[in-house]
């Protein structure tokens, strides 16, 4: 996780802001003479809002922020009220499950409001919350928000000094192929299961399982890739069990250690979130101990209990995409990869119209799309490049379809770099090398049939040294050919 790359401390900073803004909100509700449930709840939402709301402008994320009480103040009362009635609780709950997914067809403001919603039901039953309660819950809520925001779109904006993140739309379909639909399906049917085998494990702390199974299925697309984030967070919840244990329980509630340790877990969440889920984990489920400590009833059986209900909800969530509508890994992975070759091909010939003398082309751009592609791939392609996969020979076929990847992404940075120098040649052989880059292109995007008929072009004579546009169209060209080898046969079913 620290040895990641971070350009520009860009996580550092989102981590650090975070800790600002959830420790503002927290301290606002305090101040305001909530009680500590209350200001727990306040801090969660905070967390929440600074994690979830990911809209590319800053206007944006704004708007979201501002509906997010829209969708949590409704599902905190029904919550609260169906705290007594078990059957229609839980079948509430399930509702609220599979809205959340389906919601995220609407793009990063769906996708945030269904993860408050969902986690605004966990919250109450995280805390026992009870109509009487609902007040000062509400309270802490907005206060949270508001305090949040503060930090974020006012002390420490961050996103007006950067570029907008550039988000790929998952691949769509219709009707049940469509991944919002499928996974809202395959959500509800996990959360199903954990809510009935959480409960026989204990009729308390049953909850734990219903989010393990919700969080699984997050930023996942395939069964593969669930698989292997179950995995994780059930390593990372054990790790954490294990640190708690030795942090939480000693400690005993004792306040101002318990806040500063929080505040950790809390940058520890946000910094290992991009790169590392299983940390992410190990910082989620030592805080969780911190709180139960704060609220009196941690101990060591009650951590144990946290194994024991994350296992149930990642079994729930390996079933679901098992049996539910399942789609493989292949099927995932080989959609991303044509969708970076598409962009590897809009990339070359807008580098081949600046060179030519174009000056409105820019393929500045589709390199910084192709940089985010290659990391969907990467995260399709990590069930087979995983240490404990089975499949060897796919496994090896994965790595070097990731390694040239990264190839291509490498070549068209040197190529889109050269074309941005406005002294740079416009060698009439330049058009040919984009040519043929463009259409080894098109033949490793066409159906497999076509493909095999076609094959690959052959590359050219390699330039000199001093032709660098055509030293990158050459790599390119190397590059693309290379890939026909692994991606002539499937490179994952699971």
């Amino acid at each position: 996780m620290f040895m990641a790359p971070d350009p520009g401390l860009a996580r550092l900073r989102i981590s650090l802001r975070a800790v600002l803004g959830i420790g503002l909100a927290v301290a606002a509700s305090e101040l305001a003479g909530l009680s500590l449930p209350a200001s727990i709840t306040g801090g969660l939402a905070a967390l929440l809002a600074l994690f979830t709301v990911g809209d590319p402008t800053v206007r944006g994320q704004a708007v979201t922020t501002a509906l997010l009480p829209v969708v949590g103040f409704p599902v905190l009362a029904l919550a609260a009220t169906l705290h007594s009635v078990p059957t229609v609780r839980d079948a509430v709950w399930l509702a609220v499950t599979f809205c959340g997914v389906y919601a995220r067809r609407w793009g990063p403001r769906g996708h945030a409001l269904g993860i408050f919603a969902f986690m605004t039901f966990f919250i109450t039953q995280f805390l026992h919350a009870v109509p009487g309660q609902l007040p000062q819950l509400y309270a802490a809520m907005a206060l949270a928000l508001a305090a949040s925001s503060v930090v974020r779109f006012g002390v420490w904006c961050i996103e007006r000094r950067t570029a907008p993140p550039v988000t790929p739309a998952a691949p769509a379909g219709r009707g049940l192929s469509r991944p919002t639909t499928r996974q809202a399906f395959q959500a509800t049917a996990a959360c199903a299961f954990a809510i009935a085998a959480g409960q026989v494990l204990s009729h308390e702390r049953w909850y734990w399982a219903v989010g393990t199974a919700w969080w699984i299925f997050v930023n996942t697309a395939s069964r593969g890739e669930t698989l292997v984030r179950g995995f994780r967070r059930v390593l990372g919840t054990v790790i954490g069990i294990a640190v708690g244990l030795v942090i939480a329980v000693p400690l005993d509630g004792a306040g101002a250690p318990t806040a500063v340790l929080v505040a950790v877990c809390v940058f520890g969440i946000f910094y290992a979130a991009a790169v590392s889920y299983t940390w992410m984990m190990l910082a989620v489920t030592v805080m969780a101990g911190l709180l139960y400590g704060l609220l009196g009833v941690l101990d060591p059986g009650l951590l144990v209990l946290r194994v024991l209900e994350t296992g149930v909800g990642a079994l729930g969530a390996a079933l679901a995409v098992l049996l539910v509508l399942p789609v493989t890994t292949h099927t995932t992975t080989d959609a991303w990869i044509q969708r970076a070759l598409r962009c590897v091909h809009a990339c070359t010939s807008e580098a081949a119209a600046r060179l030519a003398g174009s000056p409105a082309a820019d393929p500045a751009r589709y390199v910084a799309e192709l940089e985010v592609l290659l990391g969907r791939v990467r995260l399709s392609l990590a069930p087979l490049v995983h240490p404990l996969s089975p499949l060897r020979a796919r496994r090896t076929r994965a790595r070097q379809v990731i390694e040239l990847l990264d190839r291509c992404a490498q070549e068209v940075r040197g190529l889109a770099s050269v074309a941005a120098d406005p002294g740079a040649s416009h060698d009439a052989r330049l058009a040919a090398a984009c040519w043929r880059v463009e259409a080894a292109v098109e033949a490793l995007t066409m159906p497999d049939t076509a493909r095999s008929e076609t094959g690959v072009p052959v590359a050219a004579v390699s330039p000199s040294g001093s032709e660098p546009a055509l030293s990158h169209l050459h790599g390119l060209e190397q590059a693309l050919k290379a890939l026909a080898v692994p991606l002539r046969s499937p490179i994952a079913s699971a």
